[in-house]
């Protein structure tokens, strides 16, 4: 796979707005969820239940003032480690920050949450993820196999969370 095109300089570029989704932003995440996953997309149903839920939080980034990438952190009551269900970018907005600024609102979330830790699954064939959960440092710790729709392997990664 070539590498991204060049992106404007982090020094010039914007910081990406990251906040809450709220409920008008439905339209532009399930077409999120479809432009970003070939398979194993969350539905539009799904996506609102989350943005209902208590236990998620769901978070998008906006780039161009539009949605162009979103995260979504469950937690559990009582549990103190919290878990990355979904983080998507954009294909079009790719390069441009989002992914770092979602992941690092990710963890601000389970951390406002008490989580100590949060935790991931990732397709063994997303490498260019897998080198961004790396670089954010998140360790593996574990695999499930078949994990996927297309039968792909789920590598399972964790990270401590600071106070």
């Amino acid at each position: 796979m070539p590498a991204p095109a060049p992106s404007a300089t982090a020094s010039s570029a914007p910081a990406p707005r990251v906040r809450r989704a709220v409920p008008a932003d439905l339209d532009a995440l399930t077409a999120l969820e479809e432009a970003v996953f070939v398979t194993d997309c969350m539905s539009r149903r799904s996506i609102r239940s989350l943005l209902a839920s208590p236990s998620a939080a769901v978070l998008v980034a906006e780039h161009q003032g539009r949605v162009a990438g979103a995260a979504v952190v469950l937690t559990r009551a009582r549990c103190t480690v919290g878990r990355l269900y979904s983080l998507a970018v954009d294909p079009q907005a790719r390069g441009r920050g989002l992914g770092p600024a979602l992941l690092a609102a990710a963890e601000a979330e389970a951390r406002s949450r008490s989580c100590r830790a949060i935790r991931l699954e990732v397709h063994e064939t997303n490498a260019r993820a897998i080198e961004r959960y790396r670089r954010a440092g998140f360790t593996q710790f574990g695999r499930h196999v078949a994990y996927y729709e297309d039968q792909g392997d789920a590598l399972r990664f964790e990270k401590a969370l600071g106070a």
